[in-house]
């Protein structure tokens, strides 16, 4: 099996299991009762709250486990929305966000009378500055910009973004749920109010996460019943869960230098020989401000489901966008947010890296690409109209 689907999920690295499962047998204790054992449990829980903590350059009372990513975005948004809707009830976010992002924003809307802005992006996934800043109104109390695209692996410019949050004195949340582990980041200098991340997509267990919040940020509770997460978010902690995510961030950010070379220059010759040796091929996302791991391309006069079906017969495991969506039949709302026709959109296959990954695995999933891809178009009466002339191919004609 070759897996290239990193960007739904990961491996759990060997050393990361190997620190979580003294927690379930040994230091089994409930981390708020007083004895030895739950003793043992909320000092593992101080050790991977600092663990995160270094990694983004935040301070360690800062960082709030949740269950994940999803619920780490919407307690920043709905919580921030209940905060300070004394000040105004306007958001700005993206048409390309996660889910996570994009259905609480519908959620506030229809609820709670939210005004929310939904910033168009550029053909390579990237907002304007300019109209960021044109969109911010008296009213607007939060701007919500994903750090990296889960789909595309564009690189938002978070820095810039920050800037103009802070000078307008609006917060600023951040999905950083690829990013985080991926790339180097530090919520001071990038001036970040609120982070969202999950533990899996870094070789970390499922089922927790964190939401960065900076001190003197007025965020509510976001579950109620209990004194957990200083009182901001109810229930027994996950201890195994808070272990594994320590380790996995601290092994990411000792080995992201040399992850991220290797990760860019495999990444790099995939793209280069996808787009030499397959006609009618497109990359999706900007070319060099994108996520070191992350392929996505386009294939003309296909349907990628097809594609995905056929990659997984022959031992490769690919994806069409988020995992969250893949029960659904409607092209990528951020394939067509970047202006790809619907057409193009459904033909569009995602491949992501991993440290493991290795050379032979690039070219084996190459040749097999270019093989599948061939056979599905000898199929397509659309392609043959191509072959004989009768049609132009959008791809060579528009990109």
């Amino acid at each position: 099996m070759i897996y290239l689907d990193n960007a739904a999920t990961t491996k759990t690295d060997p050393k990361v299991v190997e620190a979580m499962l003294p927690y379930f047998s040994e230091f089994y204790g409930n981390p708020s009762s007083i004895y030895k054992i739950a003793g043992e449990s909320k000092k593992a829980i101080t050790k991977g709250r600092e663990q995160i903590a270094q990694v983004l350059g935040a301070k360690t009372e800062e960082i709030y486990f949740t269950a994940g990513g999803t619920e780490a975005d919407n307690w920043a948004l709905k919580a921030a929305f209940e905060a300070y809707k004394g000040k105004g009830n306007h958001i700005i976010t993206t048409k390309i966000e996660h889910h996570a992002i994009l259905h609480t924003c519908e959620y506030l809307e229809k609820n709670y009378g939210a005004r929310i802005t939904y910033l168009d992006v550029d053909a390579d996934g990237v907002i304007s500055l300019e109209e960021l800043e044109k969109a911010i109104t008296p009213e607007t109390i939060l701007i919500s910009v994903m750090f990296a695209n889960n789909e595309i692996g564009t690189i938002q410019p978070v820095k810039a973004i920050g800037e103009i949050a802070k000078k307008h004195g609006v917060l600023f949340h951040t999905d950083a749920v690829q990013a985080f582990g991926q790339v180097p980041i530090n919520v001071d200098e990038l001036n970040i109010d609120m982070l969202s991340s999950s533990g899996h997509k870094i070789n970390g267990p499922k089922g927790i996460g964190f939401l960065y919040i900076r001190k003197g940020v007025k965020i509510r509770s976001f579950v109620h019943g209990g004194a957990q997460e200083r009182k901001r978010r109810a229930g027994t902690e996950n201890v195994p869960g808070i272990v594994g995510y320590g380790v996995a961030a601290q092994l990411a950010a000792d080995t992201m230098a040399e992850c991220t070379a290797k990760e860019i220059e495999l990444r790099d010759y995939m793209i280069g020989r996808l787009k030499s040796e397959v006609p009618s091929c497109k990359l999706n996302g900007h070319p060099e401000k994108r996520l070191p791991n992350n392929v996505n391309v386009s294939f003309e006069f296909i349907e990628g489901e097809s594609l995905l079906i056929m990659l997984d017969m022959a031992g490769i495991c690919a994806s069409s966008g988020s995992a969250c969506t893949s029960g659904s039949l409607d092209p990528s709302h951020v394939l067509l947010a970047i202006g790809l026709p619907h057409e193009i959109a459904h033909g569009s296959l995602r491949l992501t890296l991993s440290a493991e990954t290795a050379k032979e695995d690039i070219d084996f999933t190459v040749d097999k690409v270019k093989e599948i891809v061939e056979k599905l178009r000898g199929m397509s009466p659309l392609y043959e109209d191509y072959k004989a002339g009768k049609t132009k191919s959008i791809i060579e004609t528009r990109y």
